[in-house]
C-alpha cells in the first residue's frame, strides 16, 4: 500500500455492480471523495449542525464498491492514502451503515441513491474522550467519538471487552482484548487506549479471583467490566 496523502479529492472511480448497471435510472455519480462530500453538503443544507440523517428510511437501488478502508486504529484510507481532513471524515461518518448479509457483516456509506460498500478492519468508530456530566443531580459518563458522536453509558449503550486479532500481509499478530461501546444504528466504537486508561481512573478497580473488575457509575447505575489480571 502506498503512502500517498489524500486531502479531500480523488479522481478514482468505483465499480458498480450489475444491478446498478442494469437499473437504467440516472443517478448522481458519487465516484470520488469530492463528489460525495458535495452531494452530502447540499442534501444536508436544511439540517442544523451535525445531525444523523434518516438512514433507515433510505432504500437506494444501487450498490457500489468504494476503495475506502477504516483501519483498526480509526484512520480512514482511500485508495492507499490516509484521509487527513477530519471534517471530511466526520461528514462521511454521519452516513455509516451496517448490514448483516448471509452471516457476514458489511459496512456502507449510505445515501438516498447509492450504497457505497467500504471495508472496516475492526469497527467503524473510535472514542477519544470521556468525561463526567451532571444532569438534574445525576452523574453520567459521557463519551465522544473522533467523528463527533456523543453517547452516555447506559443500558442501550453498554461497554464490552472482546478479542481482536489484527492481521498483516505476512503474519497474524497477537490477539488483543479491546473495549468497545455501542453508539448508534448498530455501529460500535473502539474506546481508545488513552481514553480507557482515563476511564480506569474514573472508575473503581478491584482484583478478585485472578480478574480485575472495573466498576463504573453512570446514570445512577453500576456497570462492571472483567479483565484478566495478568
Amino acid at each position: 500500500m502506498s503512502s500517498n496523502i489524500i486531502n479531500d479529492t480523488s479522481d478514482s472511480t468505483m465499480t458498480a455492480n450489475n444491478d446498478a448497471e442494469d437499473s437504467g435510472k440516472r443517478t448522481p455519480i458519487l465516484n470520488n471523495l469530492d463528489s460525495l462530500s458535495q452531494y452530502l453538503k447540499s442534501s444536508a443544507s436544511t439540517r442544523q449542525g451535525r445531525s444523523i440523517p434518516p438512514l433507515e428510511k433510505w432504500q437506494p437501488e444501487q450498490t457500489i464498491d468504494m476503495d475506502l478502508v477504516i483501519k483498526a486504529n480509526g484512520e480512514w484510507w482511500h485508495e492507499g492514502g490516509v484521509v487527513t481532513r477530519q471534517s471530511l471524515v466526520s461528514l462521511f461518518a454521519t452516513i455509516l451503515w451496517k448490514e448483516e448479509n448471509n452471516g457476514a457483516t458489511e459496512y456502507f456509506l449510505k445515501t438516498p441513491v447509492q450504497k457505497l460498500r467500504i471495508q472496516v478492519e475492526d469497527v467503524p468508530l473510535l472514542i477519544n474522550d470521556v468525561g463526567i456530566v451532571t444532569e438534574e443531580g445525576v452523574s453520567w459518563l459521557e463519551f465522544t467519538t473522533m467523528t463527533g458522536d456523543v453517547v452516555r453509558l447506559d443500558n442501550e449503550h453498554p461497554i464490552e471487552l472482546r478479542s481482536y486479532k489484527p492481521t498483516t500481509k505476512d503474519s497474524v499478530a497477537e490477539e488483543q482484548v479491546r473495549p468497545y461501546m455501542l453508539v448508534r444504528n448498530g455501529l460500535t466504537a473502539l474506546i481508545g487506549r488513552n481514553t480507557f486508561y482515563h476511564l480506569t481512573e474514573i472508575g473503581q478497580l478491584k482484583e478478585q479471583n485472578d480478574e480485575i473488575i472495573l466498576t463504573l457509575e453512570s446514570g445512577g447505575q453500576s456497570y462492571q467490566l472483567f479483565m484478566p489480571a495478568d
